[in-house]
C-alpha cells in the first residue's frame, strides 16, 4: 500500500485525499453529540435555514429564526387583519413560513452574488422611501437625527435598521432577476381592460341566510342526537372558572405620605429627559389654494395661476386674507377657518410649501407658489425656532411625574408587605389588621369584570395561571394594586343538555344552514331558467328581487359584495341571460343581466399603458410567488430547513409542523 502511494500518481493521491475527508466528516458526525438532531435544544429557536445538502448544512450559512421573531410577525398579522388574540397560535405557522421564505430568498440571493454593499444602501436611502426624511433637499440630516429617526419609528439600532434595509434590497434584486423577462401581449392588455371597464346592470333575487336560519327548527330528540354526535366538541364547552379573593389598594389607602420632590431630583430628571422637552421649528401659517391637477391642460393651468395672482394683488392692496380664503380657497380643510393651518413642523408638507413657509417672517406674504395640488398664497402669522423648554416652564410637570412615581413605588411596597403578611396569617386577618376589605368572588371566567378594581385584567391573567392555595400575589390594577389568592378552581367541562339547549340550537342551525342555502339557491336558479322569469321564480320561493346600478368589475353590490370576487361570471353573460347560483355564504343570489356596456376602442387605447403596467405587476407577483414556493420546497427536500418541535409544543394540535 505504501509503495502504491509513493508512486507519482496524482489520481491516486486525489482519491486518498477524498477518502480522508470522508473519514473526517464521518468522525465528526459520529463523535459530536446531537449533530444530526433537530434544532430542538432551545425553545427560542423556532427554525433554522441553511443551504441544502450535507455541505450546505455544516459548511454553509445557517440562520436561526427565533420564536420571539415569529410571534412579533404573527401579532402584526393579527393587527393588520383585525383578528382576536385567541387565534395567535394558528397565525404563528403562517408567520414562521413567511420568515423562512424570506431567509431562503436571502440565502439564494447571496449564492447568486446579489449582496448589497454600503454604497448601494446609501443610494437607496437617498432615492427610496426614506429620502425625504433622511435627505431633505438632498442633504443628510446628520448622525444624531438619523439615530433619533431610527429609534422613534423603528425602535431598533442603526445597525439592525441598515441590515434590514439591505436585506429588502437583496430580495428586490432577486425578484427583479426572476421577473425581469415577463411580458404581456397587446391582446392580453385589451382583454384585461375590457374586463375591467365593462359595465353591467342586473336584477338579482336574494335568499337571505338569516331568514333561512329561522326555518331550521329541530326537535329536542334531534338536538340530543346532535349533542351526542359532537361530544368531543362540547367536552370543554363550559370554560374553566376560578374563585378568587383579593384586597384592592389605592393611594388613599396607603399609610403615610411620600417625601416632597426636591429641586435636585427635578434638575436630574430634566437633564435625563431633555428630548421630551425639545420644541422643533414651527411656523403658524394661513394659505389660499387654487386647485389644479399636475397634468392639467395648459389653458386651465394658466387660468388657475392668474386667479392666484389676482388674489395676491388684492392682499397686497390691503384686502383681508382670511375673507379671501373663505371665498376662494379650494382647500376644504382650512377654507372655513380663513385658510388657517395652525402650527406646522418641517417634513409634514410638500417641499415647495415648506420652503416658502419657513422662509417668511411673521406678517409676510409669499409670492404665488406651485405644488402638486395647485397654486398657493401663504401668510405667516407666527414663528418658533427650535429650542429646549426651560426648566421653569416644565418644573410643575416634572414634580407631578416624580410625585406619582414615588406614590406608585410606595403603593407597590405596601402591597408587597400585605402579601408577605397574608402568606402567614391569611388575607382576611391581614385586611382586618389594616382596616381593609377582602372581596371574594363567585366562580368567574377569565374575561370577567372584578368589582372595586379600575382594571382587573392583569389580576385575572395571573390568577388563571396560579395554583389554588398558592401564596398571595401582587398585581397592578391600572390605578393601584391588588393582593390576591386563588381559592378554588372548576375545570372546563361539558354542559348539561337543558342548560346548553339554546347554544346547541344555534350550532345545529349553523351546521345545517350551508346545505339549505345551497339547495334553495339551486332551486331558484333552476326555476328562473326553466321559466325564463326571475321575478316569478323569486316570488314563488320567497326571495327578494333587487336591481343593481350600472357597475364595473370591482364594484361592491349589496348582498353580494365585490363582484370580481363573488360573481365574476356575470360579466360574461349577455343581456337577458340568467346566471348560475351565486352563493356568498351569507346569501344566495340569482341574477339576470338587463344592460351591458363595453369600453370603446378609444377608452381602451387611453388606458392601455396603465392597464399593461397593472397586468405586468400582477403577473410578476404570481411568477415570483411560484418561484418562492418552489425554492422553499427545494430547500426542504435537501434538508435546508429544520423545524424545532420544542418551540412548537404550545401550538394547538394539528398546527405543529
Amino acid at each position: 500500500m505504501i509503495r502504491f502511494l509513493q508512486k507519482d500518481n496524482r489520481v491516486v493521491k486525489i482519491i486518498f485525499v477524498v477518502i480522508i475527508a470522508v473519514a473526517v466528516v464521518t468522525m465528526v458526525i459520529t463523535l459530536v453529540p446531537g449533530i444530526f438532531a433537530d434544532e430542538n435544544t432551545s425553545s427560542d429557536t423556532y427554525a433554522t435555514v441553511h443551504s441544502g445538502g450535507l455541505l450546505g448544512r455544516y459548511f454553509g450559512t445557517t440562520t436561526a429564526i427565533t420564536t420571539p421573531e415569529v410571534q412579533q410577525v404573527a401579532e402584526r398579522m393579527l393587527t393588520q387583519q383585525k383578528l382576536p388574540d385567541m387565534v395567535l397560535p394558528y397565525i404563528m405557522p403562517r408567520a414562521a413560513q413567511a420568515l423562512i421564505q424570506r431567509e431562503v430568498l436571502l440565502q439564494e440571493a447571496n449564492r447568486l452574488g446579489l449582496q448589497v454593499g454600503d454604497v448601494d444602501l446609501r443610494r437607496a436611502m437617498q432615492t427610496g422611501p426614506f429620502a425625504q426624511a433622511l435627505f431633505p433637499n438632498g442633504q443628510f440630516i446628520g448622525e444624531d437625527r438619523y439615530a433619533d429617526f431610527v429609534s422613534n419609528y423603528f425602535h431598533t439600532s442603526i445597525q439592525d435598521f441598515e441590515s434590514q434595509v439591505k436585506k429588502e434590497i437583496e430580495i428586490n434584486r432577486m425578484e427583479a432577476m426572476v421577473t425581469g423577462g415577463i411580458t404581456v401581449s397587446g391582446q392580453d392588455v385589451r382583454d384585461a381592460y375590457r374586463q375591467q371597464g365593462t359595465k353591467i346592470k342586473f336584477d338579482y333575487a336574494v335568499i337571505n341566510s338569516e331568514d333561512l336560519r329561522k326555518q331550521i327548527n329541530p326537535t329536542d330528540a334531534e338536538l340530543q342526537t346532535f349533542f351526542k354526535q359532537n361530544a368531543a366538541r362540547y367536552k370543554d364547552a363550559v370554560p374553566e372558572a376560578r374563585k378568587l379573593a383579593y384586597i384592592g389598594l389605592s393611594q388613599a389607602q396607603v399609610p403615610g405620605s411620600v417625601s416632597p420632590v426636591t429641586n435636585q431630583q427635578v434638575e436630574q430628571y430634566y437633564q435625563q429627559h431633555q428630548k421630551d422637552y425639545q420644541v422643533p421649528d414651527e411656523v403658524k401659517v394661513r394659505h389660499i389654494l387654487i386647485k389644479v391637477a399636475p397634468n392639467a391642460d395648459p389653458k386651465i393651468d394658466a387660468a388657475a395661476r392668474q386667479k392666484a395672482e389676482d388674489l395676491l394683488k388684492q392682499i397686497k392692496g390691503g384686502a383681508d386674507f382670511a375673507q379671501l380664503a373663505k371665498a376662494n380657497s379650494d382647500d376644504p380643510g382650512s377654507k372655513e377657518q380663513g385658510g388657517e393651518l395652525g402650527m406646522i413642523q418641517r417634513g409634514v408638507t410638500v417641499k415647495e410649501f415648506e420652503n416658502a413657509a419657513f422662509g417668511l417672517q411673521p406678517g409676510q406674504f409669499s409670492d404665488v407658489i406651485k405644488t402638486q395640488f395647485g397654486y398657493h398664497i401663504l401668510q405667516v402669522e407666527a414663528k418658533q425656532t427650535a429650542h429646549l423648554k426651560p426648566l421653569d416652564e416644565v418644573k410643575a410637570q416634572i414634580v407631578a411625574t416624580l410625585t406619582r412615581q414615588q406614590e406608585a413605588e410606595q403603593e407597590a411596597s405596601y402591597a408587597q408587605q400585605l402579601a408577605t403578611e397574608a402568606a402567614k396569617t391569611g388575607l382576611a386577618k391581614t385586611a382586618e389588621a389594616h382596616h381593609l376589605q377582602v372581596v371574594t368572588t363567585d366562580y368567574v371566567e377569565q374575561n370577567a369584570v372584578l368589582n372595586g378594581l379600575p382594571d382587573g385584567s392583569k389580576l385575572l391573567t395571573q390568577a388563571f395561571s396560579a395554583k389554588p392555595g398558592s401564596a398571595p400575589q401582587v398585581v397592578s390594577t391600572g390605578d393601584g394594586f391588588a393582593v390576591f389568592q386563588v381559592e378554588d378552581v372548576k375545570a372546563a367541562h361539558a354542559p348539561v343538555f337543558e342548560q346548553y339547549k339554546s347554544r346547541l340550537l344555534d350550532d345545529f342551525r349553523e351546521q345545517q344552514l350551508p346545505q339549505l342555502l345551497a339547495r334553495k339557491t339551486n332551486e331558484l336558479a333552476d326555476k328562473a331558467r326553466a321559466e325564463n322569469n326571475l321575478a316569478q321564480a323569486a316570488k314563488e320561493l320567497g326571495a327578494t328581487v333587487k336591481t343593481s346600478d350600472l357597475v364595473i368589475h370591482s364594484a361592491q353590490v349589496p348582498d353580494i359584495g365585490e363582484l370580481a370576487t363573488a360573481a365574476p361570471d356575470l360579466f360574461s353573460l349577455n343581456v337577458g341571460q340568467i346566471s348560475k347560483p351565486i352563493n356568498t355564504g351569507h346569501s344566495g343570489i340569482v341574477a339576470k343581466i338587463v344592460e351591458k356596456q363595453e369600453p370603446s376602442p378609444d377608452e381602451t387605447a387611453k388606458n392601455f399603458d396603465a392597464t399593461r403596467e397593472q397586468l405586468l405587476n400582477e403577473r410578476r407577483e404570481q411568477i415570483f410567488a411560484v418561484f418562492v414556493t418552489a425554492l422553499t420546497d427545494r430547500y426542504e427536500k435537501q434538508g435546508g430547513i429544520r423545524m424545532n418541535k420544542r418551540a412548537q409544543t404550545g401550538l394547538p394540535q394539528g398546527m405543529q409542523s
